[in-house]
């Protein structure tokens, strides 16, 4: 602990505990959604959606780069946003709880079962029909969202239970990437993705060779992410691949920074009774930077980049792309919304899809004796964070533009199944993990 705090630094701490909270992104993200519908049924409904398609052209040289805005926030800020979740995903599964088989086949059966069931619900609802190309919606599951909602309950909630749900949802992040990739891809433009292939070579090669530094990955990474744009493919697949390039050894090991930093902390304190003023001492100066540059050296780049791009993600991207895409216009009326097979396919593929899929996919594992249910979390539990996996939203939101585009009748349809469906199951999950918590002052 700092013995002394500068007055800015008194300011902000408590903020800082505020922000770092998974529950107040959620709070922001449903605060963006409330505006975004608000604004798509009002008088300004026609300025929103012109805001939305004004055009932003992006130069370099006699290169230039056309995007609406919509299209800047889908394509561009999502890929940032998909490039955190491959971090993520490499860190679970190098340390996390997809580390260790034993460990890991709970949670990964668990969101399996949580993606067939809903796409086969959705696609019984729509079968044969044009809307049925949106069979990956209800497979989805906003990680932020679902534990947003699960922090609110307090720390009743075991330790465990939290895992296991960060677990499931990081598989269901891995098979949303799958299908976006390989079904939502109509036409490759396979020189794009050869340059865009020769792009990522030199992203893995940057690992090998140990380069710690992070620019080389951005520079590399934006190119790969031009390349997939102009291949066919979403660019948001490219911020996925560039993500498992990043190292996630430290340049420094724990060891070896102990032992150097000691060493210059000795000489730092030898030099104490000398001039106070470290910008008039410059020897005990250029020791303080070699401090500080050993302990950048011990981090890992994954870890240093999810950390820089946390708060970005909780706090602007996401927000952003809801004010985006929530948008619903209700002009048929709510009532024949609800009754159209698009909105019906989602909110059972959500609602009932993800409990029946989850809940069974898990209950087999163990009855298999594949798996064991994970510490302090019981049968009534787990069927409650099931029920949390229906928390589609952002990842629902994102696929229902790819599957249907901006001018396709069942966009809107589809919009308020996920909003409905995402907002009755993150209700009903909540409760019924509240309902199987452990009493305060029990043991």
């Amino acid at each position: 602990m700092w013995k002394t705090r500068g007055p800015i630094r008194r300011l902000i701490s408590p903020l800082e505990g505020l922000i770092s909270d998974a529950a107040w992104g959620g709070v922001l993200l449903m605060i963006c959604t409330a505006v975004a519908l608000y604004l798509a049924n009002s008088s300004w409904q026609h300025d929103y959606h012109e805001i939305l398609t004004t055009p932003i052209d992006i130069g370099l040289g006699n290169s230039h780069l056309k995007l609406d805005i919509h299209h800047f926030i889908n394509d561009a800020l999502m890929a940032i946003f998909f490039f955190v979740v491959g971090l993520e995903i490499k860190r679970e599964v190098l340390v996390g709880e997809l580390s260790h088989v034993s460990e890991a086949i709970l949670p990964a059966l668990a969101a399996f079962g949580g993606m067939i069931v809903p796409a086969a619900i959705f696609i019984a609802v729509n079968f044969h029909q044009p809307a049925e190309k949106g069979w990956g919606i209800p497979m989805a599951t906003d990680i932020a969202f679902s534990l947003g909602i699960l922090s609110l309950l307090g720390r009743r909630v075991p330790l465990s239970a939290k895992v296991f749900l960060t677990a499931f949802a990081i598989v269901d992040d891995i098979g949303a990437s799958l299908v976006i990739a390989f079904f939502y891809t109509d036409t490759i433009t396979w020189s794009a993705l050869g340059i865009g292939a020769f792009f990522f070579t030199c992203l893995v090669l940057c690992n090998a060779f140990g380069v710690r530094r992070s620019s080389p990955y951005v520079f590399l990474s934006v190119l790969l992410w031009l390349c997939f744009l102009k291949s066919g493919i979403h660019p948001t697949i490219a911020g996925i691949l560039a993500a498992l390039t990043i190292p996630a050894r430290p340049r420094l090991q724990s060891d070896e920074f102990l032992i150097s930093t000691r060493m210059l902390l000795d000489r730092i304190e030898e030099k104490r009774e000398e001039e106070s003023n470290v910008l008039k001492n410059k020897e005990k100066h250029a020791m303080i930077s070699d401090v500080e540059t050993a302990s950048k050296l011990t981090q890992t780049p994954l870890k240093r980049f999810e950390n820089s791009l946390h708060h970005w993600i909780t706090f602007f991207i996401m927000p952003v792309f809801a004010l985006a895409n929530a948008g619903i216009t209700f002009d048929g009326g709510l009532v024949n919304r609800l009754t159209h097979t698009v909105t019906i396919g989602i909110l059972l593929g959500l609602i009932l899809g993800k409990q029946i899929g989850v809940t069974l996919f898990a209950w087999l594992a163990v009855k298999l004796g594949w798996a064991q249910l994970p510490r302090d979390v019981s049968w009534k539990m787990l069927y409650g964070l099931s029920w949390l996996g229906g928390v589609g939203f952002t990842m629902s939101l994102f696929i229902t533009n790819l599957a249907y585009g901006r001018e396709s009748v069942s966009l809107d349809d589809a919009k308020v199944g996920i909003l409905l469906g995402s907002a009755i199951a993150g209700i009903g999950g909540s409760l019924i993990v509240w309902w199987t918590l452990p009493q305060e002052g029990m043991d």
